[in-house]
């Protein structure tokens, strides 16, 4: 059975989806843009601080399903600009010290919002 996973300190989904989904000691995160969840808004700055809030928001969805960055097995980063892609590395590679999960990047003509960057997240227990 699957679980639906929300927390009041990541962005509130703005469509027809869930912030998480857990089933079968996998978590599923939905892509996840730099929303202030505070706000609603995707929040100002370069890369490198839209990176951070997605980050953020991240770990707000791990903690309320009980897992922390170190059970991320899979990430997804989606840009709209390639030429971020080293400064979205710096702020990544914070969260995830030694073992870092397996991941694609992929460059794209336009995400949700006018964000700069959007990440999704497996994670397994």
């Amino acid at each position: 059975m699957k679980k639906v996973i929300s927390t009041e300190f990541a962005p509130k989904a703005i469509g027809p989806y869930s912030q998480a989904i857990e089933k079968n000691g996998f978590l599923y995160i939905s892509g996840q843009v730099p929303i202030d969840p505070a706000i609603g808004k995707v929040i100002e700055g370069g890369i490198k601080e839209q990176t951070e809030q997605v980050m953020t928001n991240i770990g707000a969805i791990l903690k309320a399903a009980g897992y922390t960055f170190s059970d991320v097995v899979k990430c997804t980063c989606l840009l709209s600009d390639m030429n971020n892609f080293g400064a979205m590395n710096e702020v990544y590679g914070k969260y995830f010290e030694s073992e870092p999960p397996a991941r694609a990047a992929y460059g794209v003509v336009k995400l949700p919002l006018g964000a700069l960057i959007e990440i999704e997240v497996i994670a397994a227990k």
